[in-house]
């Protein structure tokens, strides 16, 4: 995955709205003209490049390794350029180092932009070309996302590191319990920060040499998570105290809300708080024609980290566990009837409510009020 912010990660003009045919990123295009467009199409070894003047002739291209005192040699003798790329692993600290160049720099989201991969002559040099005429023309077909600061970088990777670490865990302990029950035993449901504490006592003799070091080791996993859990909370008293704000909601703990805050940058970007569920990938796609408008799945853009956190959010509150609320309330009435699919989408519908109530919260920095719509409704 990338560390961008697709804005969804992560150039800048405020979002557009849903009836435009392209819809900016949050934090679109708005630079000064330039008068040469580069693509570059970028891989671990090599970076190959394509220039054009103003234009749109073609003035150079060719290839150069991927080092930073490579690429920014070659670059400065372009003069400053409109630099155009896609997401992935070198482009936050390649987009860091171009701008400092004093190039502006546009990097794509090739899940809005087919173009190359649906290309029948896909090779290098013509990505690089491709990237450089839809930079010059509109660089809104590009779906321009902004990578976060190399200190959000390091503070996401924290995140996502510990998301690994909980993933291993899990599948140790689904493991150990598909063993024990392969032999006709069943584990109670411990909760994992403690499933090693009480596995030992239920894992049959013949079976204890090869789980009760699976065990051993889903116990250090464990702290290793508690580790993660007691740096983010430090991280957020250090440099996002803003945060804590979010955690007055019920279900949202400090892994949730300094993702959210991480993710979606600068808040105040987004005009209105109902733009953050489409820019989480949280409302369902459209494919209209005529009389015909099936219901889809949800687009699944932008964060995933973040919409699985406010996915697992939403259960909470829907949940046995979770605490009377506006939220809660909308939630359970809906969730009365129907399927499986049917509740699936109910969940989304919270995860997606959700996401809009914690950017009113840290935009606002309102006290939080678990039945503000009740109040409203009584009060009209």
């Amino acid at each position: 995955m990338s560390n961008a912010t697709t804005t969804p990660t992560p150039a800048a003009t405020t979002p557009a709205t849903s009836r435009k045919l392209f819809e900016a990123a949050p934090d679109a295009v708005s630079a000064p003209p330039c008068p040469k467009t580069l693509g570059l199409d970028v891989s671990d070894k090599l970076t190959h490049f394509c220039l054009l003047g103003a234009d749109g002739d073609l003035v150079d291209e060719g290839r150069m390794r991927t080092r930073e005192v490579d690429i920014l040699r070659r670059t400065a003798s372009f003069g400053r350029c409109r630099v155009v790329l896609e997401v992935g692993q070198h482009s936050p600290w390649l987009s860091r180092a171009l701008r400092s160049q004093g190039h502006e720099v546009i990097v794509a989201n090739p899940r809005q932009f087919q173009l190359i991969r649906e290309s029948y002559r896909k090779n290098d040099h013509t990505d690089a070309e491709l990237l450089a005429r839809a930079g010059r023309f509109d660089p809104l077909l590009l779906s321009p996302v902004e990578h976060r600061s190399a200190a959000q970088q390091a503070d996401i990777a924290l995140l996502r590191a510990r998301h690994q670490v909980v993933t291993a865990r899990t599948q140790l302990i689904n493991v150990v319990r598909g063993t024990v029950k392969a032999f006709g035993g069943v584990l109670p449901r411990w909760d994992a920060n403690t499933f090693h504490h009480h596995a030992p006592g239920g894992i049959p003799a013949e079976l204890q040499d090869a789980l009760l070091p699976v065990i051993e080791a889903i116990g250090v996993l464990s702290e290793k998570v508690r580790h993660f859990d007691r740096r983010a909370e430090a991280v957020i008293a250090e440099r996002y105290p803003e945060a804590q704000a979010l955690q007055q909601v019920n279900g949202v703990g400090p892994i949730t809300s300094l993702t959210y805050v991480l993710t979606l940058g600068d808040a105040r970007r987004f005009a209105k708080s109902r733009q953050v569920g489409p820019y989480l990938g949280l409302t369902p796609r459209q494919r209209q024609s005529g009389e015909r408008d099936p219901q889809l799945r949800i687009t699944k853009a932008g964060d995933t980290s973040l919409r699985r956190l406010l996915v697992q959010a939403a259960h909470y509150i829907l949940g046995p566990f979770g605490k009377d609320c506006d939220l809660r309330r909308w939630g359970l009435a809906h969730l009365e009837g129907g399927g499986l699919s049917h509740k699936k989408r109910v969940v989304v519908a919270v995860a997606r409510k959700l996401a809009v109530l914690l950017h009113h919260l840290l935009v606002t920095g309102e006290a939080y009020d678990p039945f503000y719509q009740q109040g409203a409704a009584a009060m009209a």
